[in-house]
């Protein structure tokens, strides 16, 4: 069981990292709110099924504003992610967007004055010289779309907290499928707004489809079972490959390249995001706020 449970965490990666092929060939679209308000709600519509009546119905006020701010913080970091896709590679992209996994423990540092494992702070420094190798590849040009990447890492950020401090407090399902819900409103809200209408294209309905269908919907359900059949330091270690496979699927399909300097950085994004998890390890706890972050 356990061995089925780590491949299918494998595929869950893949299908992760190869979703940022998906939002690239949006970007490449000129596709930013309502690709990402089509793929929120039609996720949404995927993993309601999941959803029990009697867990709506018992639903606490204070979950309503959860998700509400669960989902505008969703909004944030989608909208800046989805806006670097139309600049960026699809591998800078998956490595940039990584570096939430390491800003976590800094942040509830500063932010909420817990004090983080030591590891954490030699994974901050490792990432941020690894985030600037992959970004200039060694000259001092820092690329708007990985910039924006960056930003957006900084929301994905704060997004996860507020998710640990809040929403395990509530259903995992009903939580998650409410703050898709808001993140795909407001995305279309500020799109019918700012972005002229999409015109149709096999293109970016497959993306549409690829991101909600799999990267969300599927991949929701599937880590669900796994977790509860493998370790903590399996999933772990097998989650965290979503950045390589975003490299991979951007190099195989899409034939984006990355010089000797900008891999070395993707290594040290890489260590990084290894040791900002090594206390959960050790610890034999893994954090499952990813279970309803929304991807």
């Amino acid at each position: 069981m356990r061995l089925k449970a780590d491949l299918t965490l494998l595929i869950i990666s893949i299908i992760w990292g190869s979703a940022f092929v998906a939002q690239r060939v949006a970007g490449q679209l000129g596709s930013v709110y309502q690709f990402n308000g089509a793929r929120y709600l039609l996720a949404a519509l995927v993993v309601l099924p999941f959803v029990k009546r009697s867990d709506v119905k018992s639903m606490p006020r204070e979950q309503y504003k959860w998700m509400f701010i669960a989902g505008c913080f969703l909004f944030v970091g989608s909208a800046l992610q989805q806006a670097g896709m139309v600049y960026t590679t699809a591998g800078n992209a998956g490595f940039i967007t990584a570096l939430y996994v390491v800003l976590v423990p800094i942040a509830l540092f500063f932010v909420w004055g817990e004090n983080p494992h030591w590891l954490a702070i030699v994974a901050v420094v490792l990432a941020g010289t690894g985030a600037f190798l992959l970004s200039t590849g060694g000259r001092f040009a820092i690329h708007a779309g990985d910039m924006l990447e960056l930003i957006g890492a900084l929301f994905w950020t704060f997004h996860v907290i507020i998710l640990g401090k809040h929403a395990s407090k509530f259903e995992a399902m009903s939580f998650s499928v409410g703050q898709l819900i808001i993140c795909g409103f407001l995305n279309i809200g500020v799109g019918a707004l700012f972005e002229p209408l999409m015109s149709f294209s096999w293109s970016l309905t497959f993306a549409v489809a690829y991101t909600a269908f799999f990267s969300i919907g599927l991949c929701y359900t599937l880590q669900v079972w796994a977790q509860r059949h493998t370790p903590p330091a399996d999933a772990a270690l097998i989650l965290s490959l979503e950045s390589v496979f975003a490299v991979v699927s951007g190099w195989l399909l899409l034939n984006e390249t990355l010089g000797g300097i900008q891999i070395f950085g993707c290594v040290l994004i890489f260590i990084a995001v290894i040791l900002s998890q090594f206390k959960e390890w050790t610890s034999g706890k893994i954090d499952t706020n990813h279970l309803v972050e929304g991807r």
